[in-house]
């Protein structure tokens, strides 16, 4: 079994930048298109079987630019399953998942997602089938897991299910340092708002009518991106 914190060197944890040999502020353009994160409710974000309290929330609300940093880190605990559920503020057309794992055998290997689920532990988990299993690499740099977008148009919650490690039982910790979605977000507000109507040049007939609150946003971070980047 490793550990969590005594492992940070001689796994490949990712690039020295000290010496430029690689400059990662190039991989924005296209890796933050569509990025979501202001639209992640990250204090509502629960993780089982995480062996450090809100990790599996501190992984997911570091920013593109702390993609790379190692702490903080999601390590499981009892075993090798963990199990996140992620409600949002908005509704996502999810596109893929980024994550950076290990290139070790605490790296995750199989994902399974499922949408728009408030009642899932590990036995309903491993039960039910999934929206979509996911094959993740044994790497140390950024995933970007495309999804079937047809599964993910409408989705308010992401259940995680990261059934095992690239350990094949005989690793009983998975670790995983960044995760982030990308795709198109829909506000979920339908507060009822009113505008004015310009019915006719005269002013005697402007009228009322009933709207909603509510846009569709693609661009970086959702909403503008300045806490995504």
């Amino acid at each position: 079994m490793s550990h969590c914190h005594d492992e940070h060197e001689g796994h490949g944890y990712g690039h020295d930048h000290s010496h430029g040999a690689h400059d990662h502020s190039d991989d924005i353009t296209p890796a933050l298109q569509n990025h979501v994160y202001q639209q992640i409710d990250f204090s509502a974000i629960n993780t089982l079987n995480e062996s450090s309290p809100r990790a599996g929330a501190k992984i997911c609300q570091k920013t593109w630019d702390q993609r790379m940093d190692l702490e903080p880190q999601l390590c499981s605990d009892a075993d090798e399953q963990l199990l996140m559920h992620i409600p949002f503020t908005a509704q996502i057309r999810l596109h893929s998942i980024l994550i950076r794992t290990t290139n070790d055998s605490s790296a995750p290997l199989t994902l399974k997602l499922f949408v728009n689920r408030d009642d899932l532990d590990f036995g309903t988990a491993s039960e039910l089938q999934p929206t979509q299993t996911l094959s993740l690499s044994q790497s140390s740099d950024i995933q970007d897991v495309p999804v079937k977008r047809a599964l993910f148009n409408t989705v308010r919650s992401l259940d995680l299910f990261f059934e095992d490690n690239w350990g094949q039982g005989e690793e009983d910790e998975t670790r995983i340092s960044y995760l982030g979605f990308k795709g198109e977000w829909m506000q979920l507000n339908r507060e009822p708002v009113s505008f004015l109507y310009e019915a006719a040049a005269n002013p005697s007939d402007h009228k009322m009518v009933a709207g909603v609150k509510g846009g569709v946003g693609n661009t970086l971070g959702g909403a503008g991106g300045r806490d995504g980047m």
